[in-house]
């Protein structure tokens, strides 16, 4: 419980932290370019906190009830976590068993560069809309779909853009998502009434980065060569066992997750089963990885790979060929980082719920909130200050539901003062909270989703055309009163 001393703090209070933060962030950008998320970000999100800190303690909050927020905030992004963890074990035994390699080839059989970003934004649109997460969708079709581009040529911030947009999109409209559910609980509606009403601005949304995608595969040249595509088809041929067999093991973490079996044992499993299947389909690959017996070495090389990733470049084996047949940005075809490259990702969160719990224990949050609502005089500007706030938390609490859940809150009473139905406020929530938390590198589904493609937020920030447009969408659908539901 707050003091009964403590003072409420102005706008104008509320805001310093803030602007020293994006001060900092700036500075990072300029001075430190893509490699800002390695300690530089991490860095200005603390000091950043201890300003909000300071002013906390001015404004007569305790240490302590500041400090109670950074642990539920903390405790808040613990299952995110734990998931993210995980993620870098099963993209390592996925790549270990040739579960990635043989995606790659059959993908790069099938798709060709005029169609592949198109291709891929479908794909992503439909795996993630039957399993209801974007983390599962882009931790692994995205990850074949980001090798496949690779090897055709195509610029890694482009593919990263088409897999994110679709994975969110299915993510948004998915019945068996937790944000999709989520909303109309906070703006009382029901599930299926919130998702039939989404439909009116996102379909329009993901149509027209579709078609995006399509005019960029159509007017762009192709990098790679057929033949370097060829050489690189035979050498995965040759180093790996493939096998339509392989593809059972995502095709089960998929099932688990349409079931609704939580994503933590689904994706624990399938790093197990990749594990399994690296045994069974590629012994020889253990055998040059390991001078051991098989037995030490397929399990000294599976846990090594679970935490550390495997690179087939810095061993000293035939597997170098394989990066002699491609161009420089296809060198990590063929490499995952394990759980030890995700480390980096998870002090970013850590760091990230620090700022957002003193911003929230001091109340500055809610003072910034309460003076944006204080403006609203028109449904257009309703809705738009709901897209606003939501975008706000997102890049101020770097946590995706308090984006949904603090505005839900927030605007309900509004919304039914003016007349607005609760599917109204559950749509601007969805087309602006969810989307774009991916496009905040601190955010844990923007610093997630970076390190699990190897893409900065910053490069792929321009190229998640659905996550740009669905906010946009939503205002001008407020603006030209398209589509407003009002209580009669």
């Amino acid at each position: 419980m707050e003091n009964s001393k403590t003072k409420t703090p102005s706008v104008a209070q509320s805001l310093i932290p803030i602007i020293f933060l994006i001060g900092l962030l700036s500075l990072n950008v300029y001075y430190f370019g893509d490699s800002a998320s390695s300690g530089a970000n991490q860095m200005a999100l603390l000091m950043s906190a201890f300003v909000a800190g300071i002013m906390g303690l001015r404004l007569k909050y305790t240490f302590e009830e500041m400090l109670d927020e950074v642990i539920k905030g903390i405790s808040s992004t613990m299952p995110a976590i734990i998931i993210l963890l995980l993620i870098g074990a099963l993209a390592g035994t996925w790549m270990l068993s040739g579960i990635v390699p043989t995606m790659i080839f059959y993908g790069l059989k099938i798709l060709n560069p005029t169609i592949f970003l198109f291709a891929a934004c479908v794909v992503c649109c439909i795996v993630s809309l039957a399993t209801g997460s974007s983390w599962s969708t882009i931790a692994t079709i995205g990850v074949a779909l980001l090798g496949i581009g690779q090897a055709l040529g195509i610029n890694d911030a482009i593919i990263a853009g088409a897999i994110i947009s679709g994975a969110y999109f299915g993510d948004k409209m998915s019945p068996l998502s937790d944000t999709t559910n989520l909303a109309p609980a906070m703006a009382g509606t029901d599930l299926f009434t919130h998702i039939r009403y989404m439909m009116h601005t996102t379909i329009p949304s993901i149509g027209i980065t579709l078609i995006i995608f399509l005019v960029i595969g159509l007017t762009s040249s192709n990098e790679a060569s057929q033949d370097q595509v060829n050489q690189l088809l035979g050498v995965i041929e040759n180093k790996f066992n493939l096998s339509p067999l392989l593809f059972v093991v995502p095709a089960i973490v998929i099932f688990l997750i349409i079931k609704k079996v939580s994503a933590i044992p689904a994706l624990f499993i399938g790093a197990v089963l990749g594990g399994v299947a690296a045994i069974i389909f590629q012994p020889d690959i253990i055998r040059e990885l390991s001078d051991k017996s098989f037995v030490e070495a397929s399990y000294i090389t599976i846990i090594e790979t679970m935490a550390n990733g495997v690179n087939f470049s810095d061993v000293n084996t035939s597997f170098n060929t394989i990066f002699q047949v491609a161009e420089e940005n296809q060198s990590d075809l063929l490499k995952s980082k394990g759980m030890f490259g995700m480390l980096n990702t998870v002090w970013l969160v850590l760091c990230a719920m620090i700022f957002g719990g003193f911003m929230v224990g001091t109340g500055m949050l809610n003072v910034i909130a309460q003076a944006v609502v204080k403006s609203i005089k028109t449904t257009a500007g309703l809705i738009s200050a709901t897209v606003a706030t939501c975008i706000g938390f997102n890049i101020t609490t770097s946590d995706q539901y308090l984006a949904i859940v603090v505005p839900g809150r927030m605007y309900k009473d509004i919304y039914e003062k003016r007349n607005l139905k609760p599917e109204v406020l559950s749509r601007t929530l969805e087309d602006s909270g969810t989307v774009t938390s991916v496009l905040v590198p601190w955010n844990t589904c923007g610093a997630t989703q970076s390190s699990i493609l190897g893409v900065a937020t910053g490069e792929y920030f321009m190229y998640c055309f659905f996550n740009l447009i669905s906010p946009l969408m939503s205002i001008i659908f407020a603006i030209f009163n398209i589509k407003i539901r009002r209580i009669n």
